[in-house]
């Protein structure tokens, strides 16, 4: 039995969730994203509506109704590099949002992303509205932190938590719960996401620059990523990449580096979406490469996300079949 479930997605910013719940066999209804950069990404990708602005200028009411709603809400509130303000940070409003978007569509899944901290935010006062909220409304709420070297074979170190609700008039099942995905074995390395060509040079560090004796020195192993902070090169010996960060849409030197035979350079905005997952026909438009690695570095990592979604449906569908025989039943 086929279902066409469809998606409506908030905070869509480059498609990374999208793109993982339409390689999982759902179908995209509507997403929703602020930053107009982003918008000019995930255009060239993507198809269906895109409502460009702020979320909290929506109406869920002038929407489409959809059976999943994802969200990979602004983290800021809930991060540790952030204020740590939580719901009292204007920002946390956007929690609220959703609900509201929740109370207008009822749902049928709800797929939240964040930051790991926001288990333990405020002492898990953050956590514990969130699950009250989305339990009231008679949903289910299951949870997980995983790693993308863990669960979505990219050798990236990034970890972030997962909220996957049930509406259980749907699921028709008390005891329910979402079971993750096991971990699995990590296959791809860090080389077989570098690209093998001579990339531009404006990616390398030309013997002229200030930190190329310390770049020389310590950038040695073609096996690894390496960071610059500052006064010092740090080596990531687990043979993975580093989180990638928003903030390596910055300037200076925030962009890991490597060393390849054709000396040391950034990684390419190209690569730095491979490690968060996306194939190579993801098309990358033409603005500016600050605002691709920022892109890169808030997007999540898309088979994460697909590996989810796939788990996801499995449920729906079961749901949807035992429904349809017990109507037949009666």
């Amino acid at each position: 039995m086929k279902n066409n479930f469809t998606v409506g997605s908030l905070y869509a910013g480059v498609g990374g969730i999208c793109l993982g719940f339409e390689n999982a066999g759902f179908k995209l209804e509507w997403a929703n994203e602020f930053d107009k950069n982003a918008c000019i990404t995930y255009k060239k990708n993507f198809k269906h509506t895109l409502i460009e602005g702020d979320v909290m200028q929506l109406n869920a009411k002038d929407l489409k109704k959809i059976d999943i709603l994802t969200a990979g809400f602004p983290c800021q509130p809930f991060s540790v590099a952030g204020y740590r303000k939580g719901f009292e940070d204007s920002r946390g409003n956007h929690f609220f949002k959703i609900l509201d978007f929740i109370d207008e569509m009822r749902p049928k899944v709800v797929f939240l992303e964040n930051v790991k901290n926001l288990k333990g935010h405020d002492n898990g006062n953050t956590m514990k509205v969130i699950e009250n909220e989305i339990k009231k409304r008679n949903y289910t709420f299951d949870h997980a932190v995983l790693n993308t070297k863990n669960f979505g074979n990219i050798p990236h170190n990034r970890e972030r938590i997962f909220i996957i609700a049930f509406d259980k008039d749907f699921i028709q099942n008390n005891d329910f719960e979402f079971i993750f995905p096991e971990k699995e074995t990590l296959s791809k390395t860090i080389n077989d996401l570098i690209l093998k060509e001579k990339v531009e040079d404006k990616f390398y560090y030309s013997e002229d620059k200030y930190m190329f004796g310390m770049l020389k020195e310590s950038v040695t192993n073609k096996d690894r990523i390496y960071q610059f902070r500052r006064q010092y090169v740090r080596e990531n010996k687990s043979n993975v990449c580093p989180t990638l960060t928003a903030n390596m849409g910055t300037g200076g030197h925030n962009v890991p580096i490597i060393t390849t035979k054709f000396g040391f350079r950034k990684l390419t905005p190209r690569e730095c979406f491979r490690f968060q997952g996306f194939p190579d026909d993801y098309k990358l438009p033409k603005i500016s490469n600050s605002h691709l690695y920022k892109q890169a570095g808030n997007s999540v990592s898309m088979p994460v996300i697909q590996r989810l979604a796939s788990e996801i449906l499995k449920n729906l569908e079961t749901a949807a079949s035992q429904k349809m025989k017990k109507e037949k039943s009666i």
